[in-house]
Parts: C-alpha cells; sequence; structure tokens
C-alpha cells in the first residue's frame, strides 16, 4: 500500500512539475521580455527609478525562470539532470538561482519603498525617488547578492552516496545546509521581503488616496498612480506566491514529517507544487500590469504596433506626425 501510494505520489510530482513548470517558464520568458521593450521604449519610464527596478527585475526574473524552474523541469520531468552530469553546472545553479531570487526580490522592495518615497507629500523624501540613485542601489545590490551566493559555487558538489552508489548535487557542508534551510530558505526569502513590501506598500496607498488634493502636475500624478497599483498589486500576488514555500520550509522544523513515509511523500507533493507557485512570482508580473493598469495596455500596445512594427515595416514618417505616448 506505502509503495503503490509513493509512486502515485511520485507520478503527481512529475505531472505538476513539468506541466505547471514549463507553461511558467514560456509564460513568464515572454511577459518579461515585454516588460522589457515597453520600459526600454518609452522615455516616462527610462527616466522613472521605480520602473528601471521592475526593468531591472524583469531581466533577472528570466534568468531565475531558465535557472531555477527549467532545470526542475528538465530533472523532474524528463530525467536530464545536468547538475550530475556536469560539476560546474551543480554549482552555477545553485548559485544562480539564490542569486536571482535575491536580486529579484530586492528590487520590488526597492521599487515599493520609492513609491513611497515618490508619492510623500514632504519634498524631502520626495528627491530620494530618482533615477541616479535607483541606478547605484541596482549595482549595489547586484554586487552584493553575488558575493553573498559565492558560497554556494564552494559548498554545493556532488556527492557519491555510499549506500545507493548514486550520485546528487547537494551540500557537502552541514553548517552552511543550517544556515541555508533558516537564512535563505525562511528569513531573506520570505519573512523579510514580505515584511518591506507589505509595509512601504501600504504606506504608498495611503499616500496615493491623497495625492488628488496636491498641486503637482498631472502627467506626473497620473505616472505615480498608475506605477503604485501596479506594483501594488504585484505585493499582493507575490504575497499568497512566496508564502506557501514559505511556510511548508518552516513546517518540518516544528514537526517529525519525516518519520513516516506517507507524510514524507505528501509533504513531497506539497513542496514541490508551492515551489511552482513560487516561481509564478517570477512569471506574472508583465500580466500584473496589463490586466490592472489601462494606461500600460495602451503603451504596450502603442510600443509594439506604433513604433516597433511600423520601424520594422520601414516606413518614414515625417516629425510632426508622431504619436505622443498615450496616457
Amino acid at each position: 500500500m506505502s509503495s503503490s501510494y509513493n509512486s502515485y505520489i511520485t507520478s503527481a510530482i512529475q505531472y505538476t512539475v513539468t506541466y505547471m513548470g514549463m507553461s511558467t517558464v514560456l509564460i513568464g520568458v515572454v511577459g518579461n521580455t515585454l516588460n522589457i521593450v515597453v520600459f526600454l521604449s518609452l522615455k516616462t519610464f527610462r527616466e522613472n527609478s521605480c520602473a528601471f527596478y521592475l526593468m531591472f527585475m524583469s531581466f533577472v526574473n528570466i534568468g531565475q525562470l531558465i535557472t531555477g524552474q527549467l532545470s526542475r523541469v528538465l530533472i523532474t520531468g524528463f530525467s536530464i539532470d545536468l547538475t550530475i552530469r556536469s560539476a560546474f553546472y551543480c554549482k552555477f545553479r545553485a548559485f544562480g538561482v539564490e542569486m536571482f531570487q535575491f536580486i529579484s526580490l530586492t528590487c520590488l522592495c526597492l521599487a515599493t519603498i520609492d513609491q513611497f518615497l515618490a508619492t510623500c507629500s514632504h519634498v524631502y523624501w520626495q528627491q530620494w525617488s530618482n533615477i541616479k540613485l535607483a541606478r547605484r542601489l541596482t549595482v549595489i545590490s547586484t554586487i552584493f547578492w553575488i558575493l553573498y551566493s559565492i558560497p554556494y559555487l564552494i559548498f554545493y558538489n556532488q556527492i557519491v552516496s555510499s549506500t545507493t552508489n548514486q550520485t546528487s548535487c547537494t551540500y557537502s557542508n552541514v553548517n552552511f545546509q543550517q544556515y541555508h534551510v533558516y537564512m535563505n530558505n525562511i528569513i531573506l526569502p520570505g519573512a523579510l521581503p514580505l515584511l518591506i513590501t507589505v509595509t512601504f506598500g501600504s504606506l504608498a496607498y495611503r499616500n496615493v488616496r491623497q495625492i488628488a488634493y496636491r498641486t503637482i502636475p498631472l502627467v506626473r500624478r497620473e505616472l505615480d498612480k498608475q506605477l503604485t497599483n501596479m506594483v501594488l498589486i504585484q505585493i499582493i500576488f507575490s504575497f499568497f506566491a512566496l508564502l506557501p514555500y514559505f511556510i511548508l520550509n518552516v513546517f518540518p522544523m516544528v514537526t517529525n514529517i519525516n518519520s513516516n513515509p506517507i507524510s514524507s511523500a505528501q509533504f513531497s507533493l506539497s513542496i514541490n507544487i508551492a515551489a511552482c507557485i513560487l516561481y509564478l512570482y517570477f512569471a506574472y508580473p508583465f500580466y500584473i500590469y496589463a490586466c490592472v493598469s489601462k494606461r500600460f495596455r495602451q503603451q504596450l500596445f502603442y510600443v509594439l504596433f506604433e513604433l516597433h512594427f511600423n520601424r520594422w515595416r520601414r516606413r518614414i514618417v515625417p516629425a510632426n506626425d508622431i504619436c505622443l505616448e498615450p496616457k
């Protein structure tokens, strides 16, 4: 009974990771690419610090989807495990997954804080929302997370099991494994970003509700409303995408779940489903923006059809006939 049940769970994990994972990768790469195209094509976004964070996050999300989720699909769904075929890839995948994850979450936190600053009523706080500072913080945070993830290049290795004689890509240092479980699985990718984004997102929402009573240019007011709505909805989505994986990583610490084979198999299925949900965070920002912001949809159509499609057709448009960016 236990053997057949475990076989059923294994099949369920395989189908879930394969189909949900592959669709997440395809949808995510397309969506993040469209984000990059829109943010880079419009001067409105290129000069805005919050949009810069969201654009850079889209680059990072593509790296995370390819390095993390695509590898999981190949390993679980097609038994193509490059981590046991290449010692370099074993180390690089662990390094890349952690690095891309932390950079992406940092960009979301910075974008949320930036929108809080941009919508503040005090000029002193508004001046901290600027594109030069955004570029510097992005470079600094990227370098920090690259350096922070270097131990994965050291402590992740191909290990041959003494009982099964099978090779696996895993930790070669027990102390670093414990550090990873507590810090890099629970606090840094779960509790800390959720706390920061929910706190500053709530403050930004409060500021936006009062923005109509301030004397500021209409274009700036509409852009702040647009970006704040986009970021706030992404925070809500991120909360539900990150929370299940965060909770399930805590669960083995308070229960002895591995003592029962059936419970262990059920937990394995749950953690794989939660991981698939987690990767939705990296895949769906574009679709969130397109759903919640009419202005973003207009900008998308303008960029794709008025700018790039016409350029592709090599149509010469007089300067005075060029369409303005939609509001």
